[in-house]
């Protein structure tokens, strides 16, 4: 209940009380409701006023760069943690002990298999379909092999759709890849942990033994826990709101990714290696950032500042240790594009322009230069993208059906025509 309520006088005298809710941390909230009472509704084009729910999974401060899963700083979990203890994290609401990560770990790696007569669902994508068509596509699909466990009001049954869709993702996400290749699909490995069982699926052959790089693994499974969830973004919201209808989990996510597709979303990572080839060279670097500079140019550089973080993106800083390690480990330190980025980076921590801007590398910088080094196509960064974040948004659909809920329906500000006279054809 509202400990505190505030008034708001109407065009036509009358007041409304309005609740004002206050959260564990963060700004209080108006509770607009009771003007739709009284006749009126708000007008918040992108919600950026708008609290659409409220949640206990993930908290961001982006004046001061927190970023909180559960009450743990996303530093804690990337640094001390790995990406299937922070699934369970977001999941269930606490960290696991010993046995429980054991079993849930275990639950995960016998669940990654998909079925198989969903492999020739691929046959019927054209062989340079983007992976991200084909994903949202295959994880839709899902709801057909897997209609056992459809009851959405079963609390076992949102546990085993939430495994499954964990544990299958890398798998559907490299089979996108091996698509796209004309290769065969590698079958995943049980005695491989969750990053680098991917990597296996992504790069290995049945003409050749292939084992993952222990420190391109740990990158992968740091890339993965940095972006598992990141609040009430546009694909969790079109998750929650698709969830809201009562449709299945799987068509749920599948609206996510297609949410994520959007280049203004997903698209940040790919962006970022896009500019690195538009620049081309390390002589044209100071072209590029006196554009950037240019407030008449278009031109931006992309993977620094962030829209909701006014300060250092947390996620950037740790992200930043992977980096140098994976560039060290593979000696692709002096590639082309990566030396671009070195140059970049240094300009942006140290240039006044953007120090005084808050225009640091942010994760999305990092991520791309990782997933260049590692020989992972651009077109792939965003499936990457959704197979991390799948823990989010199921955690987040989980929470909405475990709690009273309303299918979502916006109100809008109708501007168009009043009503009108119709006329026959031949009179108009």
């Amino acid at each position: 209940m509202a400990e505190k309520f505030g008034t708001l006088s109407l065009p036509d005298g009358t007041t409304v009380e309005l609740p004002i809710y206050s959260g564990t941390v963060g700004p209080d909230v108006l509770d607009v409701a009771p003007l739709a009472k009284a006749g009126m509704f708000t007008f918040d084009p992108g919600f950026v006023a708008t609290a659409s729910t409220e949640s206990k999974i993930t908290y961001i401060d982006g004046t001061a760069g927190v970023l909180l899963h559960r009450g743990y700083t996303i530093q804690d979990l990337a640094s001390k943690s790995d990406y299937l203890e922070v699934c369970f994290l977001l999941y269930y609401g606490y960290l696991p002990n010993a046995q429980q990560k054991a079993e849930f770990t275990n639950t995960i790696k016998h669940h990654t298999m998909v079925h198989e007569s969903l492999t020739s669902f691929f046959d019927g994508f054209h062989h340079n379909a983007h992976p991200m068509a084909m994903l949202c596509g295959a994880v839709g699909a899902l709801s057909a092999f897997y209609h056992d466990v459809m009851d959405i009001r079963d609390e076992r049954d949102r546990e085993i759709a939430a495994h499954r869709l964990v544990a299958k993702m890398p798998t559907l996400a490299a089979m996108c890849y091996k698509h796209s290749l004309g290769q065969p699909f590698m079958y995943p490995r049980n005695d491989l942990n969750y990053a680098s069982n991917f990597l296996y699926m992504m790069f290995g052959t049945p003409c050749e033994q292939y084992e993952p790089n222990p420190a391109v693994a740990r990158a992968m499974d740091r890339i993965f826990t940095l972006h598992a969830d990141h609040e009430q973004n546009a694909s969790t919201s079109t998750v929650r709101l698709a969830g809201s209808s009562g449709a299945n989990p799987f068509a749920c996510i599948s609206a996510g990714i297609a949410t994520l597709w959007g280049p203004a979303h997903g698209g940040a990572n790919e962006a970022v290696l896009e500019m690195l080839n538009e620049i081309g060279d390390e002589s044209r670097i100071d072209e590029f950032v006196a554009r950037a500079k240019d407030p008449n140019d278009p031109f931006r550089l992309m993977g620094f500042g962030h829209r909701v973080y006014r300060n250092m993106d947390p996620r950037a800083a740790v992200l930043k240790e992977s980096c140098d390690e994976v560039l060290k480990e593979l000696g692709v330190e002096d590639e082309p594009l990566l030396r671009i980025a070195r140059r970049l980076e240094e300009i942006a921590l140290s240039d006044e322009y953007f120090v005084s801007r808050k225009l640091f590398p942010n994760v999305d910088f990092y991520s791309g230069i990782i997933l260049k080094a590692i020989g992972i196509p651009t077109s792939m960064f965003t499936v990457i993208f959704a197979l991390a974040r799948t823990v989010g948004w199921i955690s987040h659909w989980h929470e909405m059906i475990s709690s009273p809920h309303k299918i979502g329906r916006p109100r809008q500000l109708y501007t168009g025509e009043d009503q009108r006279d119709f006329q026959p054809v031949e009179k108009r």
